[in-house]
């Protein structure tokens, strides 16, 4: 929970500003989004139930949201967003197991004036009908939402009770999507099983170029049932990424238009055909410009990286 009062429009304007400036090295202006240097949207896939477009890069709020509202962690929040935003993303997904992450989403999309060009994605994560009500609906208000675009049952928690009130609750418009989610190889097995009894709209799982049993038997089977694929931990949780960045990019990297190894993991990702959004969670703006622009440019097949896999496993 965020301490005081909420936060007004013209705060949240400051705040923004200010992040802005602090971006700015050497006098020099801050990093441009995809939308602003080259005119161009983000790159959309659809929603198999609905058809609806999704934008291929979102945002994650674990760890970087949940801060303290006085903190300079927050006062960077609004950038990120309007980040997020300006490149045509709109996917931020969420959870009652962040902390304060709810919260904190729900106060800066609603004081920004934000909310229409969001899609919100959180969890349930509990057992029992009365007390998933209960998170549910806690959930909503710290959002500020009256609909959720998805509510996913987080690993598979007692997902049938859930998914009996997830039905009824999307009768009646109070979310538009349902959802399951996964993060670890592990659970592989119940998650088939689940996803060939039950019908939903998303899947949530992990995949990366060093966790890739997905490629297996999970992500194909989205794509059987119908199922849009949210990816989370791209970056295999941060350790691959940490790695790589002491490395020179490949030559390769060009070739596909990436500036940076982030965006060759997120590529990767990407790239697989049953993956709907990557939403790779960050808390600072050069991070969220980074992410946005592995969506600009080739995204090539599996034939290019078998090729060139090992050179980033090495």
């Amino acid at each position: 929970m965020i301490a005081g009062r909420g936060m007004t429009r013209a705060e949240f304007l400051r705040l923004a500003a200010g992040a802005a400036a602090g971006l700015l090295v050497g006098g020099g202006a801050r990093a441009q989004t995809p939308d602003e240097s080259s005119g161009a949207a983000m790159p959309t896939r659809s929603i198999p139930s609905t058809q609806e477009p999704l934008p291929v890069i979102g945002l994650g709020t674990y760890v970087g949201f949940d801060v303290p509202r006085e903190s300079a962690e927050y006062r960077r929040l609004p950038e990120v967003l309007r980040t997020l935003f300006e490149a045509r993303g709109s996917v931020i997904d969420t959870s009652p197991m962040y902390g304060r992450a709810e919260a904190v989403t729900g106060e800066l999309l609603a004081a920004g004036g934000l909310r229409n060009r969001a899609f919100v994605a959180t969890k349930v994560w509990t057992r029992g009908r009365a007390e998933g009500i209960r998170q549910m609906q806690e959930s909503m208000r710290l959002l500020q939402v009256e609909r959720l675009d998805l509510m996913q049952v987080h690993n598979l928690v007692d997902w049938r009770v859930h998914l009996s009130t997830l039905r009824a609750w999307q009768a009646a418009a109070r979310v538009r999507y349902i959802g399951i989610t996964h993060y670890t190889s592990g659970a592989y097995g119940e998650l088939e099983a689940v996803m060939r009894e039950a019908q939903f709209d998303f899947l949530q799982v992990n995949y990366s170029v060093d966790e890739r049993e997905a490629e297996r038997r999970i992500l194909p089977l989205a794509a059987e049932r119908g199922m849009a694929v949210l990816i989370n931990r791209p970056f295999g949780g941060g350790g691959v990424l940490r790695r790589l960045r002491e490395r020179p990019l490949p030559p390769w990297a060009a070739e596909i238009g990436a500036t940076s190894w982030a965006q060759v993991l997120l590529k990767f990702v990407l790239s697989h055909p049953a993956v709907t959004c990557a939403i790779p969670g960050t808390g600072r703006p050069e991070h969220m410009v980074d992410n946005v622009r592995a969506a600009i440019g080739t995204l090539p097949d599996a034939a290019f990286w078998k090729r060139h896999i090992d050179s980033i496993d090495a």
